[in-house]
């Protein structure tokens, strides 16, 4: 779990965005908020997590105020949750959500343009373009996507309500084999990604006049945009 903004404010003074990442399946829950308490985080964890999937084994975030508040801790300690905090030297304990916090940064930048105030409102695209394999490890199915709603799919041409029960009543069954499998692909995936990184990997050296890109630090980004503003300018 790990906090992202601020961004720039949209309807209702949103401004921050609360983001969830289970580490098997890499399902995202993300809510925007005005205000980040310990009391508004309370009750996402409580409505959008416990209430839809189960009261989970651990929950890892950083040492936020809002995450060490004794009100939640009792909140975690209660319901058998472990409590895991990264440390101010070891950020990277908390990678799956700062990963996901780089893929909504990324598109929200693609797609919001100049309308940065809009960002809440296209979230749940940005979401729902994540969802397919991590849908089916965590429901078992196949989740459907929008595109199957403008263009019919055949799935949803030979629809049979009798058939589909049957079909998701054995994708159930079979849930525990299919991540099984997951992990073990991924596993392999991993691998696969670490040797071809490190056989690219190449020194780069750079010439008096050439042109190059220039890391913006906090105190020369735009500070109406927020986490949307873009991380470098120039070239140079």
């Amino acid at each position: 779990m790990d906090i992202l903004g601020p961004f720039p404010p949209t309807k209702g003074q949103l401004k921050f965005l609360l983001v969830v990442v289970d580490y098997f399946t890499r399902w995202i829950e993300a809510c925007p908020l005005a205000n980040i308490t310990t009391e508004n985080i309370r009750k996402f964890t409580w409505k959008s997590i416990i209430c839809r999937f189960g009261i989970s084994h651990s929950l890892v975030t950083d040492n936020d105020r809002q995450f060490i508040a004794q009100s939640f801790e009792d909140f975690l300690r209660e319901l058998g949750i472990k409590h895991l905090s990264t440390s101010v030297e070891h950020p990277q304990t908390n990678g799956q959500a700062e990963a996901a916090n780089k893929v909504i940064l990324r598109e929200l930048k693609k797609r919001l343009g100049n309308a940065k105030g809009q960002w809440a409102d296209g979230l749940s695209n940005i979401l729902s373009t994540t969802q397919e394999t991590p849908y089916r490890l965590t429901y078992g199915a196949d989740a459907m996507i929008l595109v199957e709603i403008g263009e019919t799919s055949h799935r949803r041409q030979v629809f049979n309500s009798e058939q589909n029960a049957q079909e998701l009543a054995a994708d159930l069954d079979l849930i525990d084999e299919l991540r099984d499998e997951a992990r073990i692909h991924e596993e392999a995936c991993k691998l696969r990604a670490s040797r071809r990184y490190n056989t690219r990997v190449r020194p780069r050296s750079f010439r008096v006049g050439d042109l190059v890109w220039r890391l913006l630090g906090d105190a020369r980004k735009d500070p109406s945009e927020g986490k949307l503003a873009p991380n470098w300018g120039g070239p140079f």
